[in-house]
């Protein structure tokens, strides 16, 4: 039996794994684009509010290609993301997720924890949820293919895990 439809946005962590394996109870809409930016997946929300209707959850994992080609201004282009998702869901629940501890040399833990601590606030402005993923990868390398960036299975495992839990209180919470 499931639980009603779970829509995951975002960009190759999102689009690289099988969430309708590990989460069988729901429909999972996977809507993942390898190479997504933040301003891409602004520009597709109308288009994906025509095609999927309805999701009780929507898990929003986008930044990390920004961060790859050093964009570090996306703040406001994901908070117009939020605001359009629950425009177009009013009563989905909207997650978003923190960016990881990714291993790009350019870019230190301290600038992506600043850049998170900056996510966080505007979720609870937009009246969204945030899922703190950073501190849970931290300091765990082994979590990353050899790119620093996409992930081992072990690390999909984790996250759907906290996922899972974080829905099951969201629920208990309605």
């Amino acid at each position: 039996m499931t639980q009603g439809t779970f829509l995951f946005l975002g960009d190759s962590l999102i689009a690289d794994y099988d969430w309708q394996e590990r989460m069988h109870h729901f429909k999972i809409i996977n809507n993942g684009i390898p190479g997504e930016t933040v301003q891409g997946l602004l520009n597709r929300i109308p288009a994906i509010a025509e095609s999927v209707k309805n999701p009780e959850l929507i898990l929003l994992m986008i930044g990390t290609n920004n961060l790859i080609i050093e964009d570090y201004s996306f703040l406001d282009s994901l908070r117009q993301i939020v605001v359009q998702l629950t425009s177009h869901y009013p009563t989905a629940e909207v997650i978003t997720n923190s960016l990881l501890p990714c291993q790009l040399p350019w870019l230190g833990m301290d600038a992506l924890s600043r850049l998170n601590s900056e996510i966080e606030p505007m979720t609870r402005q937009t009246g969204s949820c945030y899922l703190d993923m950073f501190t849970k990868f931290s300091p765990t390398p082994d979590y990353f293919q050899n790119d620093g960036i996409h992930l081992q299975p072990k690390a999909y495992e984790l996250w759907s895990k906290n996922i899972l839990e974080f829905v099951s209180f969201l629920i208990e919470d309605d």
